[in-house]
C-alpha cells in the first residue's frame, strides 16, 4: 500500500513537471478574446469529466463573468436526446439549438478524447466536427495524444502520464488543477472568492 502512495504521488509530480505551460497561457489569451467578443464557452465531457465540466462552468461564470454552459447539466434534455436521437449526437444537437457561432468555443475535458475507429466518445467527435464547420474555437485537456480531441483542437493540453494504469484518475484530477489555474489568472479573474 505504501508503495502505491509513492507511485501515485510520483505520477502527480511527473505531470506537474511536464505541464505545457505555454499552451495554458495561449488558452488564457484566447478565452480573454472570447470574453471581449461576448462569446460563450461550452464545456463538454462524459463520466467524471462531465462532473468537472459542471464545476468549471460555475467558476468561469462566477469568477470570470464568462457565459459558460455544460450540456450535461440539463439532465432532462440530455436523456431525451439520448432516448430519441442517440447518445452520439447529444452535444452537437445541443450546440445547434444554442446557436453556436464563430465567437464561441467548446472546452473538452476527456481522458481519451474520442476515437472514430474504436467508436469511443462519438458525441465529442460530432461536436468537434460541427464546431470546426462553424469556425469556433476548440480547447481540450486530455490524457491521450492519439485521441480525436487532441488532434483536432486549436489548443490541447496533454496530461503526460508515465503509468497507463493511472491515466484516468490523473487526467481527470488535472482537469480541475488546470481550469482553476485559468480562472485564477489575473487576466481572466474579476470576482474575488469568499475564502
Amino acid at each position: 500500500m505504501k508503495n502505491f502512495l509513492n507511485i501515485y504521488l510520483d505520477e502527480v509530480k511527473f505531470v506537474i513537471e511536464n505541464l505545457e505551460k505555454k499552451k495554458i497561457q495561449k488558452i488564457i489569451i484566447e478565452i480573454s478574446k472570447i470574453k471581449k467578443n461576448s462569446g460563450r464557452i461550452f464545456f463538454l465531457g462524459v463520466g467524471g469529466s462531465a462532473g468537472n465540466c459542471s464545476h468549471a462552468v460555475n467558476d468561469f461564470r462566477k469568477l470570470c463573468n464568462i457565459e459558460s454552459y455544460a450540456p450535461t447539466d440539463n439532465v432532462s434534455e440530455l436523456t431525451a436526446r439520448t432516448n430519441d436521437e442517440g447518445w452520439e449526437t447529444i452535444f452537437v444537437e445541443w450546440l445547434k439549438v444554442s446557436n453556436f457561432n464563430i465567437r464561441d468555443a467548446i472546452f473538452i475535458f476527456s481522458v481519451g478524447g474520442g476515437n472514430k475507429k474504436k467508436k469511443v466518445s462519438q458525441n465529442l467527435i460530432h461536436a468537434i466536427d460541427f464546431v470546426k464547420k462553424k469556425r469556433g474555437k476548440i480547447f481540450s485537456i486530455v490524457g491521450r495524444s492519439d485521441g480525436y480531441a487532441f488532434k483536432k483542437s486549436d489548443i490541447s493540453i496533454l496530461i503526460k502520464s508515465k503509468d497507463k494504469n493511472l491515466i484516468t484518475p490523473i487526467s481527470e484530477s488535472f482537469q480541475s488543477i488546470i481550469w482553476y489555474l485559468i480562472v485564477s489568472h489575473p487576466q481572466l479573474k474579476i470576482n474575488k472568492t469568499k475564502w
